[in-house]
């Protein structure tokens, strides 16, 4: 049995996993391992780290947080960048993919099972058509699936890089705020981890929050957003402030892409932090603002919106598109049954 590699390249960490195919053309994870992404210097150190033996490996699927040209990716949150053909020279494998993370996410949600699913909102009334995927995680990351009336064709987008778009006051001075600090504000800025931390930012030195000196530091040290959803759990008030205005931008940014891909087959949110925080909460003021579009909301309305819940989604679609690129994988496969 022949036996590949799927990683998922994050700006925090670095998923990889070891898996064969059996006779029925299934995936079989075997073992995995994660490295943080800002302690090594090289893809290339991670997969012979991981898999010193390459000559079992027929094929190594690589989604990546960044965009994919010309075979390379400079990775949006980390310094260092993948090149497949450098991974080629390394390793000695011949079939080695590199894709988008958020495409693979999108690759991987039809064959994610039920149990991999949170709905937030079931429509009244579905029609099939085009998906939405948005990704806060590290970075924010967004794809979509085109329906041909057949079947899904999932693409990448770098629409987390989008100018953020304010809509009252708070969010007026919020964007004056990060512009002061980044000059180009994106939503990425906002909806994602980083994004966590940057509201916060701005609450704490903008607004008037009684915000205690020992507080202050605690929430400051380490993961900021985790800490930040832990102490709005615990009713925190800047916490709980900064969480909101997380979710209310998420929000408005789902809606965003829902419109824009007509996205009637439905939306879905991955990454790494939703499913950590998510309560019923959070769900009720997600949908107030996801359906604040004006005479599209009947639209909207259409659209079942969905959490992923599997962490390694990312790898698992990795895992597939490169079963699907790779058609003497599944051949081989199928010969043997």
């Amino acid at each position: 049995m022949k036996k590949y590699l799927a990683i998922d390249v994050g700006g925090t960490k670095i998923h990889i996993a070891l898996f064969s195919i059996n006779e029925t053309a299934q995936l079989h994870f075997q073992r995995e391992k994660k490295y943080k992404s800002q302690e090594v210097q090289s893809l290339e150190e991670i997969i012979l780290d991981f898999s010193p033996e390459m000559n079992d490996i027929k094929g190594i699927s690589i989604a990546i947080a960044g965009p994919v040209i010309n075979d390379e990716v400079q990775l949006t949150n980390v310094s260092w960048k993948v090149e497949k053909q450098q991974i080629i020279k390394v390793t000695g494998v011949a079939n080695v993919y590199l894709l988008n993370d958020l495409e693979a996410s999108a690759v991987g949600i039809p064959f994610l099972p039920d149990s991999d699913m949170l709905k937030i909102f079931k429509a009244e009334k579905t029609m099939a058509g085009n998906i939405a995927i948005i990704a806060p995680g590290t970075g924010l990351g967004e794809a979509a699936m085109y329906w041909d009336g057949k079947e899904y064709h999932p693409f990448a987008t770098e629409g987390g890089h989008c100018d953020f778009s304010p809509r009252d006051k708070t969010d007026i001075n919020l964007l004056m705020f990060l512009q002061h600090k980044y000059g180009h504000v994106s939503w990425e800025r906002l909806v994602s981890g980083q994004g966590i931390a940057n509201i916060f930012d701005f609450l704490r030195t903008s607004s008037d929050y009684n915000l205690e000196t020992e507080l202050e530091a605690k929430l400051l040290k380490g993961d900021v957003a985790a800490n930040l959803s832990k102490a709005a759990i615990e009713g925190k008030e800047v916490a709980l402030e900064t969480m909101k205005l997380f979710v209310r931008y998420l929000a408005i940014e789902s809606s965003n892409m829902a419109l824009k891909f007509k996205s009637t087959g439905g939306l879905f949110i991955g990454g790494g932090i939703i499913p950590k925080i998510w309560n019923d909460n959070y769900r009720i003021l997600f949908l107030k603002y996801f359906f604040e579009v004006g005479r599209l909301e009947p639209l909207l309305r259409c659209m079942n919106v969905t959490i992923i819940l599997n962490p390694s989604s990312v790898l698992f679609g990795a895992a597939h598109y490169m079963i699907s690129k790779n058609k003497s994988i599944i051949s081989e496969s199928q010969s043997k049954k």
